[in-house]
């Protein structure tokens, strides 16, 4: 296992980093369902668990902990991965080798322990790697029903991510969070197997909530974080239209009233 190694002034950094490439490659990103991050986070450390889609998933979830909601977050990555960008250890990164479950035990334990105190997060993809956003069922792996079992006093907030086209030149990020998922009662109940249940269950629901809110045009719990300015191609396109567009004789051109 690879210990996260924060460094508040590279995180400082990298939040501004961050924010400046996702402005670059998309249109806007929106956000539902922020009122329940904020009334969790000051009660209890959380654990995030969603789907994953995309190689930007980790980067939107990190600029929003840390720009929107101003948390102390860490995230679970593939070891692998970690060695070869070490740079994710200085924002809270830390990394666990997928094909050896003695190091997973040894990660989740590292992961509990860092579930100590409110406003701390461990953000976890269950499914492991990227998924299409269209496969079901989503097929979480166990690890963040174990991990919340051994960090009872954490908040399981469960969140989806998806990206859109909407007769824009660029992509649209849809983020929508849900309620904490309350852990069950019973010793039966809180097996990890059970719990991986609730956990993907909640956020397939989230997922299907935003395919209803896209499919009827409903976006308006979808709270704006940002708003890109127009792409060069979409300014060139209005250029190249003005200048090849039609031209109405003066006399026919409509008059403004005075």
């Amino acid at each position: 296992m690879i210990p996260a190694a924060k460094s508040p002034l590279f995180e400082a950094w990298f939040l501004r980093h961050v924010r400046g490439r996702l402005r670059g490659a998309f249109s806007s990103l929106r956000v539902a369902g922020s009122e329940h991050v904020i009334e969790a986070a000051s009660r209890a450390p959380l654990l995030w668990v969603g789907n994953h889609t995309s190689w930007w998933d980790p980067l939107v979830a990190y600029h929003l902990s840390g720009s929107l909601f101003r948390l102390d977050g860490h995230a679970m990555m593939d070891a692998s991965n970690l060695r070869r960008l070490p740079f994710f250890a200085r924002i809270g990164a830390f990394g666990v080798d997928l094909d050896d479950p003695a190091d997973g035990a040894r990660s989740l334990r590292y992961a509990a322990r860092l579930l100590d105190a409110p406003r701390r997060m461990v953000l976890v993809f269950p499914q492991g790697t990227e998924r299409p956003i269209t496969e079901r069922p989503l097929r979480f792996k166990p690890g963040s029903g174990e991990l919340s079992r051994l960090a009872p006093r954490c908040r399981v907030i469960p969140f989806a991510v998806r990206y859109d086209l909407a007769g824009e030149e660029l992509p649209r990020i849809l983020v929508r969070f849900g309620p904490p998922i309350e852990m069950p009662r019973g010793r039966e109940a809180r097996a990890p197997e059970r719990l991986r249940a609730n956990h993907e269950e909640a956020v397939t629901a989230l997922l299907d909530a935003i395919d209803r809110d896209v499919c009827s045009d409903n976006l308006e719990p979808y709270v704006p974080q940002f708003t890109s300015k127009p792409g060069a191609g979409e300014l060139a396109g209005r250029a190249l239209g003005w200048l090849v567009g039609p031209r109405l004789p003066p006399h026919l051109s409509p008059r403004l009233p005075p």
